[in-house]
């Protein structure tokens, strides 16, 4: 993810895979664009705009390839476990010398010391080692993961940001550097007010559903045809609330006037509630709504159908190489001076060893055929 959205800025990105097989992630679980033989939704979604160069570095002829391809090179990014790279000369400390001016990002799951440095991470392990996990879910259940792998996603955007601060940092310096981003202290960060509230209070933030344990109505609620989510987070909000569902006087009612009175008494308030909204449906209050933070709780099929999705060109078709038109969702950055290209569909596997090793590292053809026949490339 962080590096096809560097990809979306205009960044050159240069993705090297396995020649047996690829990226793990071509393989994975679930739909796959183009039927069974094709590439899994997985994959698909986090490499558009890159190139692929099938690649065996583990091989000396390989390492010397990836060095040529380092003589232009401004970023590398690897999330391999610490150590790995070093068996290979291609960890930071080595490559500095010969490339002072090269940026290394390492993703790791503990980061790149320490006694947990040699564990693997995987994002919902992480959810739940780092706290995230016990404020989420039930109030009387367990604690649960999110389903999308937020510590995952947070670290790819923080890629983004630490890459693109250090590339301003060689501007003025003329040195590069090496960014150790674990997904552990991503997690940590993540936890946001919630941390806080334990640090500096000493309580376990409580779980609440969808609702929340410290402020009320800020949950969602039944309509006659499903679900609405409101988060009226403060005074203004709930009077405007109020008398958009036509009932003023809620908000001078002893047990609703204050956010601590509305928390203490939320199911007689959500009952309350719940026999306006259900006169009508959630697409109807969504709009008698619209003014107040209030939306309807949609299925997937809802949520992508929706107009204002495809008047602001999120979605995108892609056409693959070898399996044709893919939907996918595509970049949310709107700049006005210099747009994004979020056009380029993901590589199919070595679709671009030939050119980026003939125009960027410098062989000819009989040199690709040479290595080809030896398998250092695919």
């Amino acid at each position: 993810m962080c590096t096809q959205m560097l990809a979306d800025m205009g960044a050159e990105v240069i993705k090297i895979e396995n020649p047996d097989g690829g990226d793990d992630t071509r393989k994975g679980a679930g739909p796959r664009a183009g039927g069974e033989a094709g590439e899994s939704h997985f994959f698909m979604t986090y490499n558009r705009g890159k190139k692929s160069v099938a690649l065996d570095f583990t091989k000396a002829e390989g390492q010397a390839i990836v060095h040529k391809l380092l003589v232009a090179a401004d970023v590398m990014v690897e999330n391999f476990r610490p150590g790995v790279l070093k068996k290979y000369g291609l960890d930071y400390a080595s490559l500095h010398k010969t490339y002072p001016k090269l940026i290394c990002l390492s993703i790791s799951a503990y980061g790149q010391t320490g006694p947990l440095s040699d564990r693997p991470g995987y994002d919902p392990v992480l959810q739940a080692e780092s706290g995230m996990m016990s404020v989420n879910g039930e109030a009387n259940g367990e604690g649960l993961r999110h389903a999308i792998a937020i510590v995952d996603t947070m670290t790819a955007i923080h890629s983004v940001a630490a890459i693109n601060a250090a590339l301003y940092a060689r501007r003025d310096t003329n040195k590069g550097q090496h960014i150790d981003l674990a997904l552990y202290d991503t997690a940590l960060v993540s936890l946001g007010n919630l941390g806080s509230y334990y640090l500096i209070g000493g309580d376990q933030p409580k779980r609440a559903g969808n609702g929340h344990f410290a402020s009320a109505p800020n949950s969602s609620f039944n309509t006659r045809n499903g679900k609405i989510y409101m988060a009226v987070a403060n005074q203004k909000l709930f009077v405007d609330t109020c008398k958009a569902m036509g009932h003023p006087e809620w908000a001078t009612d002893p047990r609703f006037v204050t956010v601590a009175s509305r928390v203490a008494n939320k199911p007689e308030l959500t009952r309350l509630m719940e026999e306006v909204l259900m006169t009508d449906t959630k697409e109807n209050w969504a709009q008698k709504l619209r003014h107040l933070p209030a939306g309807p709780i949609r299925t997937m099929k809802e949520a992508l159908d929706e107009p204002e999705v495809k008047r602001r060109g999120m979605l995108k078709t892609y056409k693959h190489t070898k399996v044709g038109d893919v939907p996918l969702i595509g970049s949310n950055y709107r700049f006005s001076d210099t747009p994004v290209d979020d056009t380029r569909p993901p590589p199919s596997l070595g679709e671009h060893t030939d050119s980026v090793l003939c125009e960027v590292a410098g062989y000819n053809p009989a040199d690709l055929a040479a290595l080809r026949e030896k398998k250092i490339i695919g």
